[in-house]
């Protein structure tokens, strides 16, 4: 069978495409701040040595119940739930920010796991010259413990970030206008699947490399320093 491709007629509809990489950009970079905080307060709770033994029992519970449910259930399970279900409770959501929320909750989790590896990894050294300094529990964790924590875990995190980048393509199932929102609407105008999800597709894999070494470059500028 012979494919004619005609890639004119997807580029055409540019401004589809260039929406959907604007909103897929927007959801990642809200991913990356919100998710990136809430997972070092939730690591501190959970990390031993750190937090396990100052947080309260329940505290402690609530944030193991969050990271365990997350991690074992399909992101488009979380996204439905937040979207379609929470309307049902009196929370009607609209479809950006029901992806803005699941998104953050889900990067939310998986960062928990891998800056909680980084404070354990975290030598007791450090900690006990931090209290030799005169230093308190915040500033000890803020300025001795985390940062060589990130160091160590910082590719780790942006591999998430890049996974939870491409997992927003999921939102256009609830007509969030991401990328292949973009992509479906442009093979429904002129019924060119296999060009529009070819361009897609590689408009997902520039992303990827944008992404990580945009972020593997912030994080060696402005969060643990070149050394």
């Amino acid at each position: 069978m012979r494919i004619e491709l005609d890639f004119g007629a997807v580029l055409a509809e540019w401004p589809l495409l260039l929406t959907g990489v604007g909103w897929t950009l927007a959801l990642t970079a809200v991913a990356v701040v919100a998710g990136t905080a809430l997972g070092v307060g939730c690591a501190w709770v959970r990390a031993r040595g750190f937090g396990a033994d100052h947080a309260p029992r329940w505290l402690q519970a609530v944030v193991g119940g969050y990271v365990e449910l997350i991690r074992n259930t399909p992101f488009i399970v979380q996204l439905f739930f937040i979207f379609f279900g929470l309307p049902a409770a009196g929370f009607k959501l609209s479809a950006e920010t029901a992806s803005f929320i699941a998104m953050v909750i889900n990067l939310g989790a998986y960062a928990t796991e891998i800056i909680r590896a980084g404070l354990e990894a975290t030598p007791k050294g450090q900690i006990e010259a931090a209290v030799r300094l005169a230093l308190n529990r915040l500033q000890t964790f803020t300025y001795v413990v985390l940062p060589p924590a990130l160091k160590k875990i910082w590719p780790s995190l942006v591999s998430q970030v890049v996974i939870v980048m491409l997992g927003s393509s999921v939102c256009g199932q609830i007509s969030t206008k991401e990328l292949s929102y973009a992509a479906d609407l442009i093979q429904s105008n002129n019924f060119r699947s296999f060009e529009a999800f070819m361009v897609v597709g590689a408009v997902y894999l520039l992303l990827s490399f944008v992404v990580r070494h945009v972020l593997n470059w912030l994080g060696a500028t402005f969060v643990f320093g070149r050394r």
